[in-house]
């Protein structure tokens, strides 16, 4: 079949417009026109005027050798690419089984992949199944109380579980691993239009049974779950050629588990594993990462600023944004994971600590937008002492929102317009906050450090020039948004084993390979390929 790719035609057009378009196109007549399916739909609002939808299109024609010869320098006409998976090898008998650590999207998926390849994973699990987990979030959210092994943070699923479930990326896909991912998920339960649409999601609930649904598959596969089980130590021996080899895990219970082969997909708050792993010796080393916060507006006023009078049109859905702003004092502002129509939630995993998050369901129908609203920091300049630098300073600043918002895991929350006057918030106006358990009116200058502050208050105003209503006085900002990604990477060669350690892993957000669900998820494919070739070698 042929692909073509960017078709543009107006918002309201009638069905029979998109064929009569693929034939102008292709210069083709209806007759020569077998069939055609879609492949990808986005839109394109920068004329609010005259907003289009944008086609990439699947088609079959009469004597396509003849029509692909006319568009072989044309770069938006050539054959559909093929994106069937298939796994590079697959386990011989006899194998010893090997492990994953962490069951979010990179561990799902590095599971999936080894059980369809034949290798049985275990997969290693610090949190509870999905369902109760939940029970537990909520636990935060409604009661204040945490638990620090079940949370946003940790559990099945992983953090992308309680997230807007943005299922999009920039990385480069040569090989459509994307679409393994996309499949999958439609199979266990995702609407099959995530495979279609330009910027699909899925939203926290079905993201819940889908998890469930991937789990049962792995199961009926010969994989194993272990949940409730930390890894508190790895075993590395040092052969006479001073290479290290991982040789087992010793878990949380006091038991040791046997493992040559473990894929570390640990999630980007395992803090407590990033110690232990140093201290054995893996290499680590610190990476850029952002801090700031969550920032809302009426999801009503971001339609109407991206899309004009089509704003609530069905077919466009609720407005995204992304926006970015290089300040005077070196650093950059940016909009970080928005979601639309969602809600701000409590993220911490850590006693004593608050961190936000956004989350959004399917329908994207909450009354406000929330976006992170953060400022880019770099190890040489912020943390160079030490490879967990980023860490304690992501603790430290969680530690004050803590303190800030009453010290029981209430936010601390700021009007933009007292934000920018250098005053504390004494009270909230029109937008209402949507973070759980609550929030509590304060300055956050006192919590984001001064270089962070400068930077935002210069930010704001560009912003508002470029989305309307986005420096409104009443906008609300709660912080503090720390879990951006991995404050380290623990750094692999091409083979994906550790630099230092042969054996170990190292993938998705956790490792500092992967932003966001299908990123990790793709990141957790490239893991188990480069697991099972090590293992058939």
């Amino acid at each position: 079949m042929i692909r073509v790719t960017e078709l543009k035609l107006p918002l309201h057009h009638a069905d029979e417009a998109l064929p009569a378009s693929i034939c102008k196109r292709l210069r083709i007549t209806p007759r020569e026109l077998i069939r055609y399916t879609i492949a990808r739909r986005g839109n394109d609002a920068r004329d609010k005027a005259n907003i289009a939808l944008v086609y990439s299109v699947d088609v079959a024609v009469k004597n396509e050798g003849a029509v692909l010869a006319r568009f072989k320098r044309d770069r938006d006409i050539g054959l559909t690419p093929n994106t069937q998976y298939r796994p590079p090898v697959l386990a011989p008998a006899g194998v010893r089984r090997p492990v994953v650590i962490g069951a979010g999207p990179c561990g799902l998926f590095a599971a999936l992949i080894l059980a369809q390849a034949g290798f049985r994973p275990i997969l290693l699990e610090r949190g509870k199944v999905v369902r109760e987990r939940t029970k537990d979030t909520w636990g935060l959210w409604r009661k204040s109380v945490l638990n620090p092994e079940s949370n946003v943070q940790f559990g099945e699923g992983g953090a992308g579980t309680f997230s807007d479930g943005k299922l999009y990326s920039r990385i480069k896909d040569p090989r459509h691993l994307n679409r393994k991912v996309l499949t999958e998920f439609v199979k266990a339960g995702a609407p099959p239009e995530i495979l279609t649409e330009a910027h699909p999601h899925i939203g926290t609930f079905r993201l819940v049974t889908m998890v469930e649904s991937m789990r049962a598959s792995i199961e009926e596969l010969g994989g194993e779950y272990r949940f409730g089980t930390r890894v508190d130590g790895i075993d590395i021996q040092t052969s006479a050629g001073g290479e290290r080899h991982v040789r087992g895990l010793h878990l949380h219970d006091g038991s040791y588990l046997e493992a040559d082969h473990v894929v570390l997909a640990i999630g980007h708050s395992a803090r407590d594993t990033f110690e232990m792993l140093q201290a054995a010796g893996v290499f680590v080393e610190a990476k850029p990462f952002s801090i700031g916060v969550r920032i809302e507006h009426p999801q009503s006023w971001i339609d109407r600023s991206r899309f004009g009078h089509e704003a609530g049109n069905p077919i466009l859905g609720a407005a995204e944004y992304h926006i970015s702003h290089h300040c005077s004092n070196g650093r950059t502002v940016y909009s970080f994971c928005m979601c639309p129509g969602g809600t701000v939630v409590a993220a911490t995993s850590e006693e004593g600590r608050v961190a936000t998050n956004g989350m959004s369901q399917y329908s994207r129908n909450e009354r406000n937008a929330n976006s992170g609203f953060v400022v880019a920091i770099d190890p040489a300049q912020d943390y160079p002492d030490d490879p967990l630098a980023g860490i304690a300073l992501q603790r430290a600043l969680e530690e004050r929102a803590f303190v800030a918002g009453g010290s029981n895991y209430h936010a601390p929350a700021q009007r933009v317009g007292d934000f920018l006057a250098g005053r504390a918030s004494t009270s909230l106006g029109s937008v209402v906050p949507s973070y759980r358990p609550g929030v509590t009116p304060t300055d956050l200058a006192d919590v984001l450090p001064d270089f962070a502050v400068a930077a935002m208050r210069e930010a704001i105003p560009v912003f508002g020039r470029q989305i309307a209503g986005y420096d409104h006085p009443d906008v609300v900002m709660t912080g503090v948004e720390t879990r951006t990604s991995s404050p380290v990477r623990f750094t692999r060669g091409e083979d994906g084993h550790s630099l230092n350690t042969r054996g170990l892993y190292p993938a998705g957000e956790g490792a500092g390979y992967a932003g966001g669900i299908l990123s990790a998820a793709v990141d957790g494919i490239k893991a188990a390929e480069a697991v099972a070739r090590s293992i058939v070698a």
